[in-house]
């Protein structure tokens, strides 16, 4: 019998804790009701096609209309969902592809009546290892780990720690060798603007000189932080130059410069007061008062 490949649902399960969840109350405190409106939004979507859902440059527009909400905002809930692990940010960063294996662990719940009798099978984006994916889900090894395959995360970030080791293996022959670090930067692609890429490498040759030997998970870390800082790509970029400029371990936002109110009077010709003269007029005031001064200080 032939096995069917990974199907989309007709609902999907929401546990009764899921407002008791630490992440959706952090999403509710900062975003209110359209952090958590997109979130659920955007598990329907993946739920609707399997277990992921692959997106384009033209997502965010068309999710900013289906519910109504600015583009901006929707850059910058995404940007947290990735950010707190909600969706996996290394697939999405690598392939634009949303998922998580929480969400592939309940895509096997739901799926197992009907597939117990067919099993189904995936092929790409599967993050469950071996020991939690369950018999009736078959995946196929060989295009989920071929090394011409885009869609293995898993393969990446096993290729991005072996990198990471290495590199950090010449720093320290290079430190023995002129007893300082000799950064070579690590051939991985972090971001997919080469100009933000470079910078952020630039970021890392600082600080690898300065001593630090980061691990897989800072630099991910950091990653994850330029990318919540700031959703403008130009911003970020100017971020991590300040940063390198100040020597700083992370990254900060961009202050902006609040606009200077004028007097609402500054439009109009201002007087010009002679106080020498003005103090004249005073001390030559009469007794009689102030007409008697201004008649002599006319005349």
């Amino acid at each position: 019998m032939a096995r069917r490949k990974q199907e989309g649902n007709r609902f999907f399960r929401l546990d009764v804790d899921f407002f008791s969840d630490k992440k959706v109350k952090i999403l509710k405190a900062r975003y209110g009701a359209d952090g958590i409106t997109l979130y659920l939004y955007l598990l329907c979507e993946i739920y609707k096609t399997g277990y992921y859902l692959k997106v384009d440059e033209d997502f965010e527009y068309i999710v900013s209309d289906d519910l109504n909400m600015e583009s901006n905002k929707v850059k910058q809930v995404l940007n947290f969902l990735l950010e707190r692990s909600l969706f996996d940010n290394i697939l999405f960063q690598s392939d634009k592809v949303l998922t998580s294996a929480g969400i592939q662990r309940r895509y096997q719940a739901m799926v197992k009546a009907r597939a117990l009798k067919t099993p189904i099978t995936v092929d790409r984006f599967w993050l469950l290892p071996e020991e939690e994916t369950e018999t009736f889900i078959k995946v196929n090894s060989f295009l989920n780990n071929s090394e011409n395959n885009p869609d293995n995360s898993r393969k990446k970030d096993d290729n991005y720690r072996k990198k990471d080791d290495n590199y950090r293996k010449n720093d320290t022959k290079g430190k023995e060798k002129k007893g300082k670090y000799i950064y070579t930067a690590p051939p991985d692609t972090y971001f997919e603007d080469p100009s933000l890429n470079d910078i952020f490498l630039l970021f890392l040759k600082s600080r690898q000189n300065k001593g630090e030997q980061l691990t897989e998970d800072q630099i991910r870390l950091l990653v994850e932080e330029i990318l919540s800082v700031s959703s403008n790509p130009d911003e970020r970029i100017t971020i991590i130059k300040k940063s390198i400029m100040n020597g700083w371990k992370g990254f900060y936002p961009v202050k902006k410069k609040k606009a200077s109110s004028k007097n609402r009077f500054n439009n109009f010709h201002q007087r010009d007061y002679d106080f020498a003269d003005y103090e004249r007029c005073l001390l030559n005031q009469g007794p009689g008062g102030d007409e008697d001064g201004r008649k002599r200080s006319m005349g």
